[in-house]
Parts: structure tokens; sequence; C-alpha cells
């Protein structure tokens, strides 16, 4: 049998695998000028560029060491989350072990991104009229899920420990 600490490393090699996928259909299927309706008036595909960070920050920013310190900023988090799952697996439930696995393969899929291209391919649109939010693919998808899980988690505990007393 599997090593049970092994779970959320398959998490994340799962999300990572599936926004490699997506990404790359996107980059060869979908050009800059395509939008593709999928919820009229809510939700399009479209195709995206971001140099920055997430929703677009520091994406207009000049500065030529941006891409290699949002590398090494994910790069640092995603091993800090993968010693603390390794370590300290007893300590976390299973929502916060899926928690960190999501952010730790959405974090790997955007930084591979960063390395190799310098960019992060960006194609889903939310918008109600005249207002968007920034487009995003799905490793921001799994860091916002993952985020809220773990904090979930973490009110939940804080809850449960305020009951026992």
């Amino acid at each position: 049998m599997a090593d049970p600490r092994l779970k959320p490393y398959g998490v994340a090699a799962a999300v990572f695998a599936l926004d490699r996928l997506t990404k790359w259909f996107i980059d060869t299927h979908v050009s800059f000028a395509d939008t593709y309706k999928v919820i009229p008036g809510i939700f399009d595909i479209v195709h995206s560029e971001n140099r920055g960070m997430a929703f677009g920050l520091f994406d207009d920013s000049t500065y030529e060491w941006r891409t290699a310190l949002l590398a090494a900023f994910s790069l640092a988090a995603i091993g800090i989350m993968g010693v603390f799952l390794w370590k300290g697996r007893e300590r976390l439930d299973r929502l916060s072990q899926f928690g960190f696995a999501l952010i730790m393969g959405g974090a790997a899929g955007n930084v591979f991104d960063r390395i190799v291209w310098g960019r992060v391919t960006d194609f889903l649109l939310f918008y109600i009229g005249e207002h968007q939010w920034p487009a995003f693919n799905l490793a921001d998808s799994a860091i916002s899920v993952g985020g809220g899980l773990v904090l979930v988690d973490l009110l939940r505990s804080k809850r449960q420990a305020t009951n026992v007393s």
C-alpha cells in the first residue's frame, strides 16, 4: 500500500496536469481575438496573457526582475506547502490537506508558465454588464478554492475549540 502522505501530492499533480492541458488548449485553439460566450452576460472563454501576478497585478511593470521574483516567491510557497504536507500531515485534517494540495498544484501550474514562457495564460472571464472580473485560469481557481478550504477549516477548528471550553 502506498504511503498515505502521497495522496495530496497526487491531487497537486492532477491540478498541475489539468492546468497545463487547459492552457495548452487555449494557446493552440483560441486566438486573442476570439471570445466564446458560454453563458451570455456572465461567462466567456477568451485568450489572455498575464506577465504579472493574480488579477493582473504588476502586469504593466517594467521591472527587469519581475518574472524572476514572482517565480521565486511561487517556488518558495510550493516548497513550504510541500514540506508542511509531508511533515505536518498528522496535524491537518482532510479539508486542509486537500486545500493545500489544490494551492500547491495551482501554484506549480502558474510558476511553470512563468519560468518557461515568462507569462501565464488566462481564459476564464466572468462579468456582469460592464463590470468584469480579471480573466483567470484553472490554476488560479485551484489556488482560490484551496485557500477557501483552508480558511473554512481554520474557522471551523476555532469554533469547535471554543465550544469545547
